[in-house]
């Protein structure tokens, strides 16, 4: 799978919310129906801005041992949590 363009992403959000089949998206741009569905909840939670986020940063130790406690320990999904990191940004 090649990165998707900023463009791109929206495009494929505006094209879910308008009811295209995620099977339609999946083979048009060669996601998996979870990255699709991951993608639309990431712009639903926090609008187009968390696209514009840089990909690699440093969190200090504290905040990855919460992160990974949030899972093991009060069996979040990590999909929740994953999400609300984005808030940091």
């Amino acid at each position: 799978m090649s990165k998707l363009s900023y463009e791109e992403k929206i495009e494929i959000y505006n094209k879910r919310k308008e009811g295209e089949t995620l099977k339609t998206l999946q083979s048009k741009y060669g996601m998996t129906k979870h990255n699709i569905q991951y993608l639309v909840w990431l712009i639903d939670k926090h609008g187009f801005d968390i696209l514009r986020t840089t990909k690699n940063k440093e969190y200090p130790k504290q905040f990855k041992e919460d992160a990974i406690n949030r899972v093991l320990i009060d069996n979040e999904p990590i999909q929740t949590v994953a999400i609300d990191i984005g808030l940091l940004d």
